[in-house]
């Protein structure tokens, strides 16, 4: 292991084999041995998204004989969210839950992180592509609140954005498109919040499965206030309106 990574077919087919906590895999473009087929086919059971790569951006990562295939370790396990649903119902509590589409700044990943934790969310769900790695600088910022709140990691956002709502959950996406005022919302039943990235915001598609979009007045004329920032707001509206 160098860093936060390892290389190698061997050390990255046992990695998944053994279960090891992996964030995502870069494989070079156009390798097709046996090992490789086996490599993806794990990949795709353990639910660890894969990228095919040019061995020029696998070079850039070690010098060292990567055999076509380098596997980034995470610092923390990743959990299914229709696994721990049942269990936040079982355990009679009224699920929040924090939504991440397209975050790439892991200061800002973990700075929500850490604010879900305080705030007492009940997990994190961040899609498996075109997100901020989950690295030890994301739990550093977060103060080690992503070793204590599930994270759960989904391929399809829209699928499981719809889980959610059969499973009786509110899905309301922050936008400064948006009609309603954050504060007019009610966050004391079930409700999952969704913020995304400050160059782009919420994705279309993610507004168009939302059953409410909200927004924060602002005093003066600004497009938008920092990921993290916002999603602290409208996680502590939830906990007032809760208490």
């Amino acid at each position: 292991m160098q860093n936060d990574f390892i290389y190698g077919l061997n050390p990255v087919l046992e990695a998944l084999d053994g279960n090891q906590n992996i964030d995502k895999i870069l494989i070079r473009r156009g390798k097709n041995e046996d090992i490789v087929h086996q490599i993806k086919q794990l990949a795709k059971e353990h639910r660890v998204p894969f990228s095919l790569v040019p061995d020029e951006k696998l070079d850039r990562l070690t010098k060292k004989n990567h055999q076509g295939v380098i596997a980034f370790i995470s610092p923390i396990p990743f959990y299914q969210i229709d696994d721990l649903m049942p269990q936040i119902f079982e355990e009679g509590r009224l699920p929040l839950i924090m939504i991440l589409d397209g975050i790439t700044d892991v200061r800002n990943f973990g700075a929500i992180a850490r604010t879900c934790y305080s705030a007492g969310f009940d997990a994190i769900i961040i899609p498996s592509q075109g997100f901020a790695r989950v690295s030890e600088d994301a739990v550093k910022t977060s103060a080690g609140a992503l070793l204590k709140i599930p994270v759960c990691r989904t391929h399809h956002l829209a699928d499981t954005i719809r889980y959610l709502q059969n499973s009786g959950v509110s899905v309301v996406a922050a936008s400064e498109k948006a009609e309603q005022y954050y504060f007019n919302h009610d966050f004391s039943s079930p409700v999952a919040i969704v913020m995304g990235a400050e160059d782009v915001g919420v994705s279309e598609a993610a507004i168009r499965q939302a059953d409410a979009m909200l927004k924060i007045p602002m005093a003066n004329a600004f497009n938008s206030l920092n990921v993290s920032v916002a999603a602290g707001i409208l996680a502590f509206e939830a906990v007032k309106q809760r208490l």
